[in-house]
């Protein structure tokens, strides 16, 4: 059994993660770390693990954790990724990794050293309703692929949210931007060329809470919006020449709407659904990690990856500043 150790008490390793590693089949939750003793105690208790650590250098330090899941706020992702990876632990991140591309580099070389695994926690290229988008898109199913149209938003005007607090790494951007570009990324194995953005920053946090954004795929365009301070809504369309397929709840499955994905005719006359009732994709996530950290043949989202959609969203914050394209 993989061993899981968890740096910091935070809502989404609460929620999803934590739950998912208990879930699993091939992991145990080892040991959870806090600043605060207390909160890491009464959250191994309430999960079973094994260790509670005052101290998240005592738990890179523990010989009884294989790897690690770090929900710190963005702004620390790259420095306790780095710090785990020195201590020879595995490592899986939570997105964003990093506020800008090139400070992915140096995991990389770090990572190649160690001879470890390092992964962002894209847990959507895990679920299938992605890999079928995927092979649909592939099969021709649409036929050739012309527009990509998507939209995420949800409404936090909280200002303790680190959503919302732009030196933790806050804004719609880094939390919520990276999902149209990795599923679109993703689903059709191309990389964007050059950007176009609208960006607009709340006047108190400094965060960016709405943009609307092209990017050039080369083959075909994607556009979508995004927001903090908007109604709560998400869907991914792709659109080509013989049909379109529809996803309904793309990044949150199951939580916006059904897990399904319809395809349909060039005339609008027919539809496929394909349902995936049941699945979570963060079980699957945690699942397929530990055998790839094990040695397995897995497909993982790597740092090359995380670099080149690090570039997207580094290239969108560039265009947010000037008329016309902005290159990737």
């Amino acid at each position: 059994m993989f061993r899981w150790g968890v740096l910091s008490t935070a809502k989404i390793g609460r929620e999803q993660l934590l739950p998912a590693i208990v879930e699993a089949e091939n992991g145990v939750l080892s040991a959870i770390a806090s600043r605060d003793l207390s909160k890491a105690k009464a959250l191994a208790e309430r999960f079973g693990a094994r260790h509670a650590f005052g101290s998240y250098e005592e738990l890179l330090a523990s010989k009884d954790v294989d790897g690690v899941y770090i929900p710190l706020p963005t702004s620390q992702h790259v420095e306790w990724t780095a710090k785990a990876i020195e201590a020879g632990k595995h490592v899986l991140v939570e997105k964003p990794l990093a506020l800008d591309a090139k400070d992915i580099l140096p995991l990389i070389k770090l990572r190649d050293q160690k001879k470890v695994l390092v992964c962002e926690a894209f847990m959507v290229i895990y679920h299938p309703q992605w890999i079928k988008v995927r092979d649909l898109i592939a099969s021709g199913a649409i036929g050739r692929l012309r527009h990509v149209q998507g939209a995420f938003s949800y409404y936090n005007v909280d200002p303790h949210n680190m959503r919302n607090q732009l030196d933790l790494g806050g804004g719609a951007l880094p939390d919520i931007g990276v999902y149209p570009t990795v599923s679109t990324r993703f689903s059709t194995g191309k990389e964007p060329s050059r950007v176009q953005a609208t960006i607009e920053r709340d006047k108190t946090f400094g965060t960016d809470i709405y943009s609307s954004i092209r990017a050039d795929f080369g083959d075909f365009e994607l556009s979508f919006y995004l927001s903090t301070q908007m109604a709560a809504r998400q869907v991914m369309v792709f659109h080509g020449e013989k049909g379109f397929i529809e996803v309904f709840s793309p990044f949150n499955a199951g939580l916006y709407d059904h897990h399904r994905v319809e395809l349909h005719n060039q005339n609008h006359t027919e539809a496929q659904v394909f349902r995936f009732p049941g699945t979570q994709q963060y079980r699957l996530e945690v699942e397929t990690f530990a055998r790839a950290a094990q040695g397995g043949k897995e497909r993982v989202f790597t740092l090359e990856e995380s670099v080149l959609n690090q570039k997207v969203i580094d290239a969108i914050f560039r265009a947010g500043g000037k008329d016309g394209w902005e290159a990737v």
